[in-house]
């Protein structure tokens, strides 16, 4: 699969710009980014829901534009606003799904048999998907996108409102598909540790762009030192940013909360919490971690990913 100058506007608005992207045969790529960054519009220009403003790209081969319909019969989709026939039972609608693919009855049942046991719903096959839960639901949209074998499947913030349960019960049916049948899998998420879990290469997309792209442990690598968070009253924090600065370059932090790459690591911990003692600075919370995909995208944006659709991006 690949991208050049792929690019989509609404008007004056550029949901995606100028984006050039390839992801390999066989990979699980993941495509990182907050609420409104152009994921969903990507992921429909790939899958030809949404022709492209300007650039090209190719899926399994295929121009998406030129050959859209080769395109449709290579891949599989998963859209996190799925439309699912609540009134139609779980076999029912793999068997419609294998009719619009072509497939005859016999092997269709056969079909969705093995594919309702993959997902763990053969003891929900017959009822009716309107009595599903949330996780139900998803793990059933995957079935159906894998009924007619995919090269490439697309997964668009696949587990958004599960629990980690049902979470975790996803992931573990992406890497089977990927390892077991060699499926390429366009994953979009939001989910940092998702991201992180699943995929062997990310592009972290921030405002229609690609900010950062590679292994997430050799992004993380290229952070450098561990990030120190500390959370302190708002009136302490110009004064904890002035005795904090010695200790390593500040990063992007919540509201109440000062943040520095540590240069010395666990190393000056007892240093930082001497220095704001001897400053007569309180502070409720210290924690340091290793560096990791939200400090990517940090470095990369000046804000965090994390929290950003309840807390506000300039935060």
């Amino acid at each position: 699969m690949e991208a050049e100058g792929l690019e989509r506007r609404f008007g004056d608005l550029v949901a995606v710009d100028a984006i050039d992207l390839v992801v390999e045969q066989g990979e699980i790529f993941g495509f990182l980014g907050p609420n409104g960054a152009g994921k969903s519009t990507m992921v429909r220009m790939l899958t030809t829901l949404l022709t492209p403003t300007a650039g090209s790209a190719r899926v399994a081969g295929h121009d998406v534009v030129s050959e859209a319909g080769a395109v449709r019969r290579s891949i599989g989709v998963a859209l996190q606003d799925a439309a699912i026939d609540p009134l139609m039972t779980g076999t029912e609608l793999l068997r419609l799904q294998a009719v619009l693919h072509g497939i005859g009855r016999s092997a269709a049942d056969a079909r969705g048999a093995e594919l309702l046991e993959r997902v763990g719903l053969t003891g929900a096959a017959d009822r009716r998907v309107g009595t599903y839960s949330g996780g139900m639901r998803r793990r059933l949209d995957l079935a159906l996108s894998l009924v007619h074998e995919p090269e490439v499947l697309f997964l668009d913030e696949p587990t958004t409102g599960l629990d980690p349960t049902s979470r975790m019960a996803l992931w573990e049916e992406v890497r089977s598909l990927n390892v077991d049948h060699g499926t390429t899998v366009f994953l979009t998420t939001q989910y940092l540790e998702e991201a992180d879990v699943l995929a062997g290469r990310i592009a972290i997309i921030d405002g229609g762009r690609i900010v950062k792209e590679g292994a997430p442990k050799d992004l993380k690598e290229g952070v450098g030192a561990p990030t120190l968070r500390i959370d302190v009253e708002p009136s302490d924090l110009e004064a904890a940013r002035v005795v904090l600065a010695p200790f390593g370059e500040e990063r992007p932090a919540r509201a109440g909360r000062v943040a520095l790459g540590l240069v010395e690591g666990t190393a000056a911990v007892a240093a930082v919490v001497r220095a704001l003692d001897e400053t007569g600075i309180d502070f409720q919370h210290l924690e340091l971690d290793e560096p990791s995909l939200d400090d990517v995208f940090a470095e990369a944006t000046g804000r965090r990913l994390e929290g950003v659709a309840d807390e506000g991006a300039g935060q």
